[in-house]
């Protein structure tokens, strides 16, 4: 475990990665997980004081647009759970493992956004790191 969690805060994680990336499969909502997880660990930009789960995924300005789907607000499956319980333990999946941003996209991804360097894509997920440097204890 490489973050704090209850129960009610893993199956809002599981929620949150179906409702962000149930059309990218297991794979995109573990990546979806691993940038929730490194919000929580950042200690960097907004992500100061957003150090739990709950408040990583409630977060206002700031927080992610799968809080606003019906899919977020169903409870979730138990291989939601198993898939939420694998990023809390630590595993990390490419391009998300430094991450902090993603963004869904119909087109291409940008070299950066919010100035912040593109990581990589997955489907069609884009993925997005802070600078070097400035959030340390993510990498």
């Amino acid at each position: 475990m490489i973050i704090r969690y209850t129960t009610k805060e893993r199956d809002l994680l599981a929620r949150l990665m179906r409702a962000e990336a149930l059309g990218e499969g297991d794979l995109g909502m573990l990546m979806v997980g691993n940038v929730t997880v490194n919000r929580v660990l950042a200690d960097c930009y907004t992500f100061k004081d957003a150090t739990s789960l709950y408040k990583v995924i409630y977060q206002n300005p700031g927080g992610f647009s799968g809080i606003n789907s019906s899919l977020f607000y169903a409870s979730p499956t138990t291989k939601e759970k198993q898939l939420a319980d694998r990023v809390i333990k630590g595993e990390y999946y490419y391009p998300a493992t430094n991450s902090l941003w993603f963004y869904a996209t119909s087109g291409g991804c940008r070299n950066t956004w919010y100035e912040q360097p593109f990581a990589g894509s997955y489907k069609k997920h884009c993925f997005y790191e802070p600078k070097p440097g400035v959030c340390d204890e993510i990498y």
